[in-house]
């Protein structure tokens, strides 16, 4: 792989600042954006009043722990418009979750929000190793899911050729990046293993692609799928951060010359780390629930989001700006199988070390009497389809999981392919326990 280090006078100021002048700028930043939320949002003047703080409480950053926290429901709750701060006509932007699972969440941007977010994508690229004139590949889903437009306007902000081609039609994107030639891909990673096993279908080598550079987000992934991705096209894998409800895709990034975890954006994020039963806050270094508050942000400011995913706050490295560690799981995500505590993350991680296991699996959980129970379903790879391999693989998986993870689990080798694909976040968890 191409050393792709920044040069020179690449980085912002910001990115190479004190941590005195970053905590400076995040104080200034939060006093103005609470005093935002307190005088132009309905939701938290009564929140704040609830709780018995008003914006001039805040003294010193420490003092944000005595606002109150803000969760998913309190969107759901609030739909559509409930919690914006501007007037419907000042949004130019209005984007939302699914809602598969009840009311969606409709998140709106001003300009200058849409300003903010192309430019935290536009530095999250070139941390990545993305520079002007680079064609990049859109895999991310557009519409609603923040994925795509944010990587589209991020990558045009960077001064980019960007190739919108959104998910699915995985035979057509194969075709697409062998006749454009990107030098980077954004993307899904579990949807860049379809994209692999397309390469491989055709008869492709993907270490012959143009690909340098793999930009993947929007789901928890290890660090040892980033190496069979990293070895299989002979390209850098990083990670970007983000969520809709803080802004999008580009909160925190790694950075390509350390690949050590994401650099938090903290000139516009202000991040906590929590006790995720406790809500105290705790000290970085620890592990526990990652929380966001806006700095800057107009059309829907966020204090004290709850982003329910696990990590903790390291010190800067390739920048100044603290770190998070790569999310590996999130506290809603978290199975707990006969007391053990499972995510899916841990289970990749175990198939990946197994040579006759493609990295392609679902988790099903079900209930036999009064004990839950969990099966792995996962492929074999084309060179370990026949009987023999595959109850080897399955012991070896089973094993693995048993002494790494915990748990015992049924493993169920399928055919390559015989799982379905993922063109967008994969779906690692079917639930079939009653409900109680």
């Amino acid at each position: 792989m191409e050393d792709l280090s920044p040069r020179p006078g690449d980085l912002e100021p910001i990115e190479i600042a004190s941590r005195d002048e970053i905590s400076a700028l995040q104080f200034h930043r939060l006093k103005r954006s609470l005093k935002h939320a307190y005088e132009n949002s309905a939701f938290y003047r009564k929140r704040f009043d609830d709780h018995g703080v008003h914006p001039d409480d805040l003294t010193t950053l420490a003092d944000l722990a005595k606002f109150p926290f803000t969760t998913k429901t309190d969107l759901r709750d609030t739909y559509p418009f409930g919690m914006f701060a501007v007037p419907q006509n000042q949004l130019v932007r209005i984007h939302g979750s699914s809602g598969t699972t009840g009311k969606p969440t409709v998140v709106g941007y001003t300009k200058h929000d849409i300003d903010v977010w192309a430019n935290m994508v536009a530095r999250s690229i070139r941390a990545a190793g993305g520079r002007a004139g680079d064609i990049v590949h859109v895999a991310y889903g557009y519409g609603l899911f923040t994925g795509g437009l944010g990587a589209h306007y991020g990558a045009e902000r960077l001064g980019c050729t960007v190739v919108p081609i959104s998910g699915g039609m995985t035979e057509r994107q194969v075709t697409l990046m062998q006749d454009f030639k990107p030098r980077i891909i954004m993307v899904t990673p579990s949807y860049m293993l379809s994209i692999l096993d397309e390469f491989r279908r055709q008869g492709i080598d993907p270490r012959e692609s143009s690909l340098a550079v793999g930009i993947f987000g929007a789901e928890p992934w290890t660090n040892a799928m980033r190496a069979e991705i990293e070895q299989a096209f002979d390209m850098h894998a990083v990670d970007i951060y983000g969520l809709s409800e803080v802004m999008g895709p580009g909160v925190a990034s790694e950075c390509v010359e350390t690949k050590d975890g994401l650099h938090i954006w903290e000139d516009h994020f202000y991040p906590e780390i929590i006790d995720p039963v406790t809500g105290a806050v705790l000290p970085d270094g620890e592990m526990g629930e990652l929380v966001f508050t806006t700095l800057t942000k107009e059309g829907l400011p966020m204090v004290r989001y709850r982003t329910r995913d696990l990590t903790r706050l390291l010190p800067g490295t390739a920048r100044a700006m603290r770190r998070i560690e790569k999310i590996t799981g999130r506290s809603d995500d978290m199975i707990i199988l006969r007391g053990v505590n499972v995510f899916p993350t841990q289970i990749e991680e175990q198939i990946l070390k197994c040579k006759g296991l493609a990295p392609h699996f679902q988790i099903e959980l079900g209930r036999a009497g009064r004990m839950d129970n969990m099966t792995v379903h996962v492929e074999c790879t084309p060179d370990g389809a026949d009987e023999a391999d595959r109850a080897r693989s399955a012991k070896e998986l089973a094993h693995h999981i048993k002494s790494i993870v915990g748990v015992s689990t049924r493993i169920e080798v399928r055919d390559p392919n015989g799982l379905a694909r993922s063109e967008g976040k994969a779906k690692r968890v079917v639930d079939n326990r009653p409900k109680e």
